[in-house]
């Protein structure tokens, strides 16, 4: 079974959180990760929650981040365009929280947003050493953040902000 077939049964059976397995360890297969994560927009737009992890110490679900307006959010949120960064200063210029991020042996990153009808529901979010991850991967991970459209609709419908 492919990793793309595997994530599609999982969403078939669920629950929840067998399909982020599901698509965390097809991404492993597909483009490779260290750091995996999954992040909804929360209901008033100016907020993420984290829903996923696979680093649960370093990055815990749940726990909200304000969106603060910089090129990258532009292009994420405004855009909705995926995103990838090469290496180290890449991770500097996007995440406040580069040191941790680089900590973690992660100097390049992929994020792709969760979109279904035109909105954006969130983002999917591989990390993984210097230069791993090139410019035609995010057209490999659309189809796997695609399969996340129902589950992420789910956690927007049922957050209280």
């Amino acid at each position: 079974m492919s990793p793309l077939e595997s994530c599609i049964a999982a969403v078939r059976s669920g629950p929840t959180d067998a399909i982020f397995k599901a698509v965390e360890k097809g991404m492993a297969e597909v483009v490779g990760h260290k750091l995996f994560t999954l992040l909804y927009v929360a209901p008033n737009g100016k907020r993420v929650k984290r829903m996923y992890s696979n680093m649960p110490r370093e990055y815990p679900v749940g726990g909200y981040k304000e969106i603060k307006e910089t090129e990258w959010h532009k292009q994420i949120l405004g855009q909705k365009k995926a995103w990838v960064g090469y290496n180290k200063k890449d991770i500097q210029w996007t995440f406040f929280d580069h040191e941790l991020i680089v900590s973690l042996g992660c100097e390049s990153a992929m994020n792709i947003p969760v979109l279904y009808n035109g909105r954006l529901l969130g983002t999917m979010n591989l990390l993984d050493a210097e230069g791993h991850y090139k410019e035609s991967d995010p057209a490999k991970c659309e189809p796997f953040a695609a399969l996340l459209v129902g589950p992420f609709l789910d956690a927007i419908a049922a957050d209280p902000g």
